[in-house]
């Protein structure tokens, strides 16, 4: 499953894009079945990112809620706050 990460969540992280796998290190994890899951993974995974005041996901270009389903081929984006100016 494609991850991309925006902003503070790609300076945590340390990539802009990886592989759910791979950004795991285990070539035999599942994906997740909801964003929700995949925020509990993530923000285990990087405890840094517990720090941002908000962390959306994104799946195929839409905003998720946490009980939105995702499918392996799904192409998810952590998008972290934005600021304006």
């Amino acid at each position: 499953m494609p991850l991309m990460f925006f902003g503070q969540a790609q300076e945590i992280v340390g990539t802009g894009k990886s592989d759910w796998p791979a950004l795991v290190g285990d070539s035999n994890a599942s994906f997740p079945a909801t964003a929700g899951e995949l925020r509990t993974r993530l923000l285990h995974q990087f405890a840094e990112l517990k720090n941002l005041s908000s962390l959306a996901i994104a799946v195929n270009a839409e905003y998720a809620e946490e009980d939105t389903l995702i499918q392996e081929s799904d192409e998810i984006a952590l998008i972290p706050p934005v600021s304006g100016g």
